[in-house]
């Protein structure tokens, strides 16, 4: 099927080594851009008393503020806004297929996008890049709660028999974040391709509330949640 190709857009000379930028890079590059164009624009005329989308705002770093405390104790200040900017831009971007412009006619003359908005997530790259940096942070907060004599001696508790299957538990959750993701973001965006083409009226509009809104909420979450969690037990690992 020609809409799950990664296209390239162009290529990037460096240093001699010819670079293929895809479609998947210009659009993760467009989502940054935009949250950081909306970052710069909420944050620039603050008051004390908020009001209108100060209000909003506020409300959500408070929440973020308080899961963090909540989850990750003296390590709040550093994953905190980790986590806030991993789940709004795993959001953009599940949900920027319905931003796609499409091409059309006009006064005989035909305009075509040059490529289409795709979530990023559908890229297995995408996912395994998010789900290796998670699982870098989950061994990161490890060594700096217990060092690292401390963690290696946890990956023999509760018998030293248990040592290949605990370092296989890193790489089980380094694929269930990978794949879990990829593939509902895919099989969706397969889904909405395939109704598209088949029924291309009113149907697509409605199952899009699905598809393209609620699952890439809740697919965003569940990423996010399954990170938390992780690292959560990494560095509680002291409390017991």
């Amino acid at each position: 099927m020609e809409a799950l190709e990664i296209r390239t857009i162009f290529t990037l000379n460096l240093l001699g080594m010819a670079i293929p930028i895809t479609e998947t890079v210009v659009v993760s590059w467009g989502v940054m851009l935009v949250l950081i164009a909306a970052s710069l624009i909420l944050t620039r005329r603050l008051k004390e008393i908020p009001a209108g989308p100060q209000t909003f705002l506020e409300t959500g770093v408070e929440f973020l503020n308080s899961f963090a405390k909540n989850q990750f104790g003296p390590f709040a200040r550093h994953l905190g806004p980790y986590m806030g900017s991993l789940f709004l831009f795993l959001l953009l971007g599940n949900i920027i297929g319905v931003l796609s412009p499409v091409g059309f006619t006009l006064f005989g003359r035909e305009f075509v996008p040059p490529f289409p908005l795709r979530p990023p997530a559908r890229d297995i790259n995408v996912t395994a890049a998010l789900a290796v940096i998670s699982m870098l942070l989950v061994i990161g907060c490890g060594f700096a709660v217990r060092g690292f004599g401390g963690w290696f001696k946890r990956l023999l508790h509760p018998f030293p028999v248990m040592l290949p299957f605990n370092i296989m538990d890193y790489g089980t959750r380094l694929l269930s974040l990978t794949l879990r993701l990829f593939g509902n973001i895919l099989g969706g965006f397969v889904l909405m391709e395939l109704i598209q083409k088949l029924l291309p009226v009113a149907l697509p509009a409605v199952l899009s509330l699905y598809f393209d809104f609620f699952d890439g909420l809740m697919q965003a979450g569940i990423f996010v949640f399954l990170t938390s969690l992780y690292i959560t037990e990494a560095v509680r690992l002291n409390e017991e």
